[in-house]
């Protein structure tokens, strides 16, 4: 299992989490989006409406038939099984990944009590011996890898 870690500079969540689950669809990979609760109906509505000529196709684990959608929001979620991908946002942990191929940590760069937090869960990964790749942006937007 491999653990990437997004550091967001100018962008917001907003603009990068659909082209990051497309991606991740793109694959056949099913996703877990794991977020505080205090974002969950927000994200909810966006990931409906983000584009005009498309949506991604999605539910949350608190309603009816999650376990058949493509893309899973939670806030609760304490285990990744059933899943290929998990996108952690604001904090959020998963202790069971297993069966997890990728896991996708987001960083908000404008926050540095996010980035403080975020360097912990770095540490404490390589020092599990986990594969880890760190990818920031740059002044256009785009992503590159730095570690």
């Amino acid at each position: 299992m491999e653990y990437w870690f997004y550091h967001l500079e100018g962008s917001t969540l907003k603009a990068v989490l659909p082209e990051l689950l497309e991606k991740t669809r793109a694959k056949g990979w099913r996703a877990l989006v794991k977020m505080p609760e205090a974002q969950l109906k927000e994200m909810d509505d966006y990931l409906w409406s983000f584009r005009e000529d498309s949506f991604l196709p999605h539910g949350r684990d608190d309603e009816p038939m999650s376990e058949q959608q493509p893309i899973v929001l939670s806030a609760k979620a304490e285990t990744a099984a059933g899943f290929n991908a998990v996108f952690l946002l604001g904090g959020a942990k998963i202790e069971n990944m297993q069966g997890v191929s990728r896991a996708m940590v987001m960083i908000n760069g404008r926050s540095q009590d996010d980035v403080a937090r975020e360097r912990a869960r770095w540490k404490k990964l390589k020092d599990k011996d986990v594969q880890l790749a760190y990818y920031q942006q740059n002044e256009r937007g785009r992503w590159e890898k730095k570690a």
